[in-house]
């Protein structure tokens, strides 16, 4: 898992090469002179939290709909959905999951545009769907996933703004901005501070993560990570839903990570820390600037799209640390492999 984590930077770099951002591009632009009229993504544990960012981008970003589809509704409840305007997205790592490809297969008989955005171009997926990305982040070793989560963020990125632009290429601005995410990804993957604070919580009985906007998924991989590797109970909340009811569980005896930007999303958890203050919650934030009273873990101060990509690091990295400070083997969760088969 420490391997795998060191290698994102890496990882983005060859993501962003012409290679790669050549084929992204050439998918984009067969989207953009389709024309859907919303986006459904699919997608199963890591790779929903990807898909949920996806969904973010592309309302805000195309202002299209977009939404998560429910699997079950095709392979349990026979359900056909008219996905005849949609593009239909579905994000694995291995590709390899039935109920995924269940779910392009029947959108693609209704009419719909297919696109499989994996790390396993040979995967049945891909031969399901009409459009593939390779996020070609390379042999993932460890159960846990975290380099092919960030994979399939930067290429959900660089699809919708290759969208956006109209032609599927990304805008000289926009490509600039992104060739320093290596850069950055390794000065924050440099920084101590998430195995500092791993023995701190060695003994926690439960764990809260909050974000809001395109940190919300961010706040729910984290919480995944530390369920799958420490065996913590972790709960996700978006920082609005934090407020209406699950802040009561808070107090000095469970922790909070809360992803706090410079954006839009960022600010709006200034409502929220001080109430997390009032119940004496321990918070540790991350983020690029200072909070009163929490611990903080820094990262690149980044356009409020581009946080995603940095922000889940030290929280990766958080998860690894905490899991050896327990007495844990993150590189094989019990009870899990690496490529679930659902249905």
């Amino acid at each position: 898992m420490a391997a795998d984590i060191t290698e994102q930077a890496a990882g983005y770099e060859r993501l962003l090469s012409a290679e790669h951002a050549g084929a992204i591009a050439r998918v984009a632009a067969v989207v953009a002179e389709r024309r859907p009229r919303h986006v459904v993504f699919t997608a199963r544990g890591t790779s929903d939290h990807a898909a949920l960012y996806g969904a973010y981008l592309t309302e805000i970003r195309l202002g299209l709909p977009a939404g998560l589809a429910s699997p079950s509704v095709v392979t349990l409840y026979g359900g056909r959905p008219d996905l005849s305007d949609a593009l239909v997205v579905g994000v694995s790592q291995s590709g390899g999951s039935p109920d995924l490809a269940e779910v392009l297969r029947s959108a693609r008989a209704s009419g719909a545009l297919t696109l499989a955005v994996t790390n396993a171009p040979d995967s049945p997926l891909v031969d399901t769907a009409e459009l593939s990305i390779d996020i070609a982040a390379g042999h993932e070793r460890a159960v846990a996933a975290t380099k092919t989560y960030t994979a399939e963020l930067l290429a959900l990125l660089m699809l919708v703004e290759g969208v956006r632009a109209g032609d599927g290429a990304l805008p000289a601005d926009e490509h600039r901005a992104l060739a320093g995410l290596p850069e950055l990804a390794a000065r924050t993957l440099d920084d101590p501070t998430p195995t500092q604070l791993a023995p701190r919580y060695r003994f926690a009985g439960q764990l809260v993560t909050t974000g809001r906007g395109y940190a919300y998924p961010t706040a729910r991989e984290a919480a995944l990570k530390l369920m799958e590797t420490s065996y913590l109970p972790a709960l996700a909340f978006s920082g609005a839903d934090l407020l209406h009811g699950p802040l009561a569980m808070t107090d000095p005896d469970v922790p909070v990570l809360a992803v706090v930007g410079s954006g839009p999303g960022g600010r709006s958890m200034g409502e929220v820390l001080p109430r997390l203050g009032e119940r004496r919650a321990d918070v540790v934030v991350v983020g690029s600037a200072d909070v009163p009273g929490a611990t903080r873990m820094v990262v690149p101060d980044v356009d409020e799209r581009y946080a995603p990509l940095l922000d889940i690091l030290p929280l990766q990295r958080l998860a690894l640390a905490l899991a050896l400070a327990r007495g844990e083997d993150p590189d094989a969760p019990r009870g899990l492999k690496k490529v679930t088969a659902t249905m």
